[in-house]
């Protein structure tokens, strides 16, 4: 769980382990429609940029996206034959719930993408990579990597599948997969883009020095606003997470600056604006990032921070919000069982988050949902079951290579409970060196459990110090 890079950041081959699932969200759902070696059209309009954006594989602006939505629309009842533009539509509604939080686009991209691939069942390559992006979008890895699969066979030169890939195998647990993608990827393509993808996962790999430096080279080589505040807002993630909190502020303002509908990096100032004492700016921004931008993690970010001020009716609010915002998910087909399953085990039912991570793992197990199924056990009073997930989330050789303070925190409560009192306090303290305000309930809890564990006794032996 070294925080130092273990090789040269620059012209190495790096094996590596899980892109990350918090990044992802802004750089999937794009894909590569026009013709291999033909250029991105002419960016004039907010449409035609946006078109640019989607064709190229970077983040399109919101405006954007949706003047090139209403175009394609009014084209297809012109010509509604034309199997591409049925794929760019699709394409762009992916685009659109992502960047809005808004699983209602999830069944209408849908209907545009399988139109695409009616009309043109065979070759279709555009189509299938946005079903993939539409099933990482859902949390669907094994379809999506089913997808991109497929698309990939068709053009094994068009770069922009493998993001799509990698997003999956991240999802499905497969590391090693995850990096074999990245090298094909880099041996294909530079640029923004690529520098991002390769910052999330050499950030799960728990290179954070490499993973900043790759995002510093994307944010200042990206194109469009809404490009650039995109990655800021995850080298703002990336700040937080080491317990930057004035780095990482301004990350996520500057993201904001320059593209206010960035609602990632609203939320991410709420977080970082909490740590730092200023309670009603952060949840000023809090409330701005959930008017427009409804993830059900942020609604529970907001309602642990409301418990945290004891404001216990304000907790209970934002509690039911969680539970709102993923029956709504589910209803269109997208998986929320992660942050449900987070949310039962702390603040509802912890059998029931067991039975919903437990689901999870089968299906795609990654180090997150290792860490919440872990974690869910132990909340359970399953704490031997638990300790082997949190070793999967924490031990870079299992592939939790991630330096996460959370996660190092689960383990070591887990570790309190089965008696491991030295192994649980090193890892108490060492979740409080990686972020000492990772969360405004978890922090007290982890400082209390050191408090009560003290020093080890000399005549204790080793597993007490």
């Amino acid at each position: 769980m070294d925080d130092k890079p273990r090789e040269p950041r620059r012209g190495v081959r790096r094996r590596v382990l899980l892109a990350s699932v918090a990044g992802c969200a802004v750089l999937g759902g794009v894909l590569v429609l026009l013709p291999l070696g033909q250029g991105a059209p002419p960016a004039t309009t907010p449409q035609a940029r946006a078109l640019a954006a989607v064709t190229s594989g970077v983040p399109a602006a919101l405006p954007g996206l949706e003047a090139l939505v209403e175009e394609r629309e009014r084209h297809l009842e012109r010509r509604p034959e034309d199997a591409r533009a049925w794929a760019v539509l699709g394409s762009a509604r992916v685009e659109q719930g992502l960047r809005l939080a808004d699983p209602a686009y999830w069944p209408r991209a849908e209907k545009a993408l399988r139109t695409s691939l009616r009309l043109r069942p065979q070759g279709n390559a555009p189509a299938l990579r946005g079903l993939a992006a539409l099933a990482n979008a859902r949390r669907d890895f094994a379809e999506a990597r089913e997808r991109g699969e497929a698309a990939r066979k068709l053009e094994p030169g068009r770069w922009t599948t493998y993001p799509l890939l990698i997003e999956a195998s991240t999802g499905l647990g497969d590391h090693e997969e995850t990096g074999r993608l990245l090298e094909k990827l880099t041996a294909l393509r530079s640029g923004p883009a690529v520098m991002a993808r390769a910052a999330a996962v050499y950030r799960d790999r728990g290179w954070r020095e490499d993973a900043a430096a790759k995002l510093a080279d994307a944010a200042s080589a990206a194109g469009e606003p809404a490009e650039r505040a995109a990655y800021l807002e995850r080298a703002g993630q990336l700040a937080w997470e080491r317990g930057d909190r004035q780095d990482a502020l301004r990350h996520f303002r500057e993201a904001v600056r320059i593209d206010p509908d960035q609602r990632a990096a609203q939320a991410g100032q709420g977080r970082a604006l909490a740590s730092l004492g200023r309670k009603k700016e952060a949840l000023s921004a809090y409330r701005a990032a959930l008017a427009k931008h409804p993830r059900p993690e942020y609604a529970l970010e907001l309602g642990e921070l409301y418990e945290s001020l004891g404001l216990k009716q304000a907790a209970r609010a934002q509690y039911g919000v969680v539970r709102e915002r993923v029956r709504v998910a589910a209803a269109h087909g997208a998986d929320e069982d992660l942050v449900l399953g987070r949310f039962e085990a702390d603040h509802g039912d912890a059998g029931d988050a067991v039975r919903r991570l437990r689901a999870e793992w089968n299906r795609q197990p990654s180090t997150e949902v290792a860490d919440a199924l872990g974690w869910a056990l132990h909340r359970a009073g399953r704490h031997a079951e638990a300790l082997p997930f949190a070793v999967r989330a924490t031990e870079g050789t299992e592939g939790g290579g991630v330096r996460s303070a959370l996660f190092v925190f689960h383990r070591g409560m887990i570790e309190r409970s089965l008696e491991r009192y030295g192994a649980a306090r090193r890892h108490l303290r060492e979740a409080l060196r990686i972020n000492p305000w990772f969360s405004p309930l978890s922090v007290p809890r982890a400082k209390a459990a050191l408090a009560r564990l003290g020093e080890p006794s000399v005549q204790a032996g080793p597993e007490s110090s």
